[in-house]
């Protein structure tokens, strides 16, 4: 298919990279060409070369995984050559003097700016080239009757001759002419009467339109540069924000880990405290069953012993000498006792091992806690503030709505009429004696019951001196005397005396806090048994447990006595925070 003549441009003769005539072309293999200099310095610069993953065309970015052999595309060499001899005034029938020698106007232009002759010679060239059975067909245009291109229209010709002077072109201030020309010297358009004041001599001068489309392709090729940063740095962006969100997960599961390994490590502890004090309730019985039977063996001889004293007393006091003499040689003898100078009871049941061992255990103990602290602060980032615990934000998300059961309030509480608060009064108050209610422990239930599902609620404990807020199963004991521990249903923190904090058990679990708390958050995972306290200002976990509940739990709240005034503040269940 031929194209029309007005469609040949300067870009077949113009390196896309330095913009100039081509030197020695060579085409890579998606059929762009370049000068042989400008693509080896493109690869060789990074720019989609060693730098990159692999070897890219500047104009369509076509990716090459090895680099493309080049070879010197001869053809458009030869084109190119003889368009610069030309271009120099070497053309065939020569060309007429320039009026303005400091502005070389038969250089490379844009096609409505390049030289008559010249135009003609490129398309007659073209069309050699596009001859049945050349080899190196490349541009085909229509002809005129004796087989030569057609002559291009006549604002094709040399722009020096201010009558073919297109008219939209702005006129000089100067001069009024158009200003067709532009100074790359002083970067401004100027006009053919500019070029003959010797403001300008020697200066380098160029068509004005081909100026601009250069600028143009320039701008093109910043545009496409842009376009790849972009897309590099949206790339990073996404790359950031999926190593945040796989940190996250991270981070989640080795929380979920370390609480699981803590809560594990509690109860192995806790288990084997049970089995320790076993032991020595053991070793208490088995000593007492042996003093018992010393003590009734005992018994058993020193009555005997009475006996015979008491037989001895009267046989002497005895008138009858012949039962007397009878007897004599019986009672005189002394009976056969039991020698109990090396029998004893020790004193200390395991002679102190088992409280050794134990002692022993726990300083192998703390010294591993050490290390494992060490390798915490090591690999812990420095930051300005106490680090918040990560789980405080989302427990919140488990917020529930409580309110407290009169029903079970022991008779000296005050509830607020809302349920929210909660006061222990001077005197007990005339309220029924139901069997839900607790009648020696100041403290009271929420009417919300949990048996599956998470929990979370906030408790503002400010002003206080003793407090104990937890869960407590519904089937507790709540009459009289109770034993406050996990085994017997009840999971509590307590405060005492301002700073004295414990998870209560059997025995206690004292906790060292460094910030005190004014407002407590407990959250409950009912599946896996678990209840944690935070101290939701400092946003820090105080305690956990793990464990199992068996049963509905309960929210567990008690202000505690008031102390002649000191703890009178009440216990306030609060709306979690955002």
């Amino acid at each position: 298919m031929a194209l029309p003549t007005s469609c040949l441009s300067e870009d077949q003769f113009t390196c896309s990279i330095c913009l100039e005539v081509f030197n020695n072309p060579v085409s890579t293999p998606c059929g762009h060409s370049f000068c042989q200099s400008c693509i080896c310095s493109y690869w060789d610069g990074g720019t989609g070369g060693r730098g990159a993953k692999s070897y890219q065309c500047p104009l369509c970015k076509e990716s090459f995984q090895t680099r493309p052999e080049l070879h010197i595309n001869r053809t458009l060499k030869e084109i190119t050559e003889q368009f610069k001899q030309m271009s120099s005034g070497r053309v065939m029938g020569g060309e007429p003097p320039n009026p303005h020698p400091q502005l070389n106007l038969f250089a490379p232009t844009r096609p409505r700016d390049m030289p008559g002759t010249v135009f003609v010679e490129m398309m007659a060239r073209f069309q050699q080239l596009n001859s049945p059975g050349s080899p190196h067909a490349v541009f085909a245009g229509p002809t005129d009757n004796n087989g030569y291109p057609e002559a291009p229209p006549s604002y094709f010709q040399s722009v020096s001759d201010p009558a073919e002077v297109p008219p939209n072109l702005l006129p000089c201030p100067t001069h009024q002419r158009g200003l067709e020309f532009f100074c790359r010297t002083d970067s401004m358009c100027v006009c053919s009467g500019c070029l003959e004041t010797a403001e300008h001599h020697g200066h380098d001068l160029v068509s004005a339109m081909r100026e601009w489309n250069i600028k143009k392709a320039h701008l093109g090729f910043t545009e496409v540069e842009l376009k790849d940063l972009i897309s590099e740095r949206e790339t990073k962006v996404e790359e950031i924000h999926n190593a945040v969100r796989d940190l996250r997960a991270a981070a989640d599961r080795e929380t979920e880990g370390t609480v699981c390994a803590f809560s594990k490590l509690i109860s192995s502890v806790e288990h084997c405290q049970a089995q320790v004090l076993e032991a020595i309730d053991l070793s208490l019985r088995v000593a007492e069953n042996r003093a018992q039977s010393l003590l009734r063996e005992l018994e058993e001889e020193i009555a005997a012993l009475n006996k015979r004293r008491r037989t001895l007393s009267q046989l002497a006091v005895s008138e009858d000498y012949i039962l007397f003499l009878k007897m004599f040689p019986t009672l005189s003898t002394p009976p056969q006792a039991k020698d109990w100078s090396n029998v004893s009871v020790p004193s200390q049941l395991t002679s102190g091992v088992l409280l050794s061992s134990v002692n022993q255990t726990m300083e192998r103990l703390e010294e591993e806690i050490e290390k494992l602290t060490e390798v915490c602060r090591r690999s812990t980032p420095p930051v300005p503030s106490p680090r918040p615990s990560p789980k405080v934000r989302r427990v919140q998300e488990y917020a529930a709505d409580i309110t407290l059961d009169p029903s079970t309030a022991h008779a000296r509480l005050i509830i607020s009429a809302d349920g929210k608060q909660v006061h222990c009064g001077e005197r007990h108050q005339l309220v029924p004696d139901n069997p839900e209610r607790f009648d020696r422990v100041v403290c009271v239930l929420a009417h919300q019951g949990f048996s599956s599902g998470r929990h979370y609620w906030e408790v503002n404990v400010a002003g206080k001196t003793d407090w104990d807020l937890g869960l407590a199963r519904r089937s507790v004991n709540r009459k009289g005397k109770i034993t406050v521990s996990p085994t017997h249903g009840y999971w509590i923190l307590s405060l005492r005396d301002r700073t004295d904090y414990a998870f209560r058990g059997v025995p206690s679990n004292n906790l060292m806090i460094n910030i005190r708390p004014s407002r407590i958050g407990i959250y409950v995972d009912c599946d896996k048994g678990l209840v944690s306290f935070y101290n939701v200002e400092a946003k820090l976990l105080i305690y956990s447990f793990t464990g199992s509940f068996l049963d509905t739990v309960h929210p567990f709240f008690s202000p505690c006595t008031n102390k002649s005034g000191q703890n009178e503040a009440p216990v306030i269940i609060c709306p979690v925070a955002e």
